[in-house]
């Protein structure tokens, strides 16, 4: 049972290596080339660079209109993020922790809503946003990514919030607590890694998201950080270090959101293991 046990770790932290390896070469070599001149990366794109250009990110910040784009990318990520994540804490605490009629019905259809395919769509919400005069707003981006979300949030807090004892809520009501004082000083706390594990999905979806905003924002005032990506192709396309610039920077607030979370997502995978 030892060797086996010892073979099936050596396996899974050689097999866990080489997927880090993979995801991390990637991103290194990117970074690395955001530092070089154009003619250096043309003459050997896997070399280290002679001379860092950090004028290749002044350069990649003007072109992307990274100064508009950056700041519309942060406010519609961070709206949408904080909406979805309340709504789906409610949502999920009363599914998980109240017996009512139709909560089996209500659950389904937040199941339900995890299998239809987002950009299938995209023309009835364009026609909705429409009518409602919100195309060109901030609106017309936070309302979808809110709704599209709600699904799998709710699905993850449910099913974690599910597992807390009963006592929890019986020792805040002998304290004379109400549902939402529970909800805020007991519940939503201990729920922190399940947060962690929603908040990182959610924001790396809403902060890559492209298709949406392409269809829904025409005016330049309300572009988001993917379609300033985009001005790279036709006016910059020769320019292979600038483009790998312009993704770095996009890439920095993905990274610090996650070590921000980092600790509480480990905590909750712990936990769930020990659970399990």
């Amino acid at each position: 049972m030892k060797k086996k046990s010892g073979l099936f770790q050596l396996f899974a932290y050689t097999f866990l290596s080489l997927f880090a390896i993979m995801n991390i070469v990637p991103l290194f070599w990117m970074v690395v080339n955001s530092f070089k001149k154009e003619q250096e990366y043309a003459a050997n794109p896997f070399s280290l660079p002679t001379d860092l250009q950090f004028s290749n990110y002044v350069q990649a910040w003007k072109v992307a209109n990274m100064d508009v784009y950056f700041f519309n990318s942060i406010f519609v990520t961070f709206v949408s993020l904080v909406v979805t994540v309340l709504l789906g804490a409610l949502a999920a605490y009363f599914l998980s922790r109240f017996k009512f009629k139709l909560r089996g019905l209500t659950y389904g259809l937040f199941l339900l809503g995890m299998l239809v395919p987002i950009h299938a769509t995209l023309i009835p919400i364009f026609l909705i946003m429409q009518k409602l005069h919100l195309i060109d707003t901030y609106l017309s981006l936070i309302l979808p990514y809110t709704a599209f979300h709600l699904s799998l949030t709710v699905f993850i807090l449910e099913g974690f919030m599910r597992g807390f004892p009963k006592d929890l809520e019986e020792s805040g009501v002998m304290d004379g607590a109400g549902i939402y004082r529970i909800f805020w000083s007991i519940i939503l706390p201990i729920t922190r890694p399940a947060l962690a594990t929603v908040i990182i999905l959610n924001f790396i979806y809403n902060w890559n998201e492209y298709l949406f905003a392409l269809v829904l924002i025409t005016s330049a005032e309300f572009k988001t950080l993917p379609l300033g990506l985009s001005n790279f192709v036709g006016i910059e396309t020769a320019s292979l270090t600038l483009q790998m610039a312009a993704l770095t920077i996009a890439l920095i607030p993905i990274i610090i959101f996650y070590l921000l979370l980092q600790k509480q997502l480990v905590n909750g995978m712990t936990a769930g293991a020990v659970k399990g």
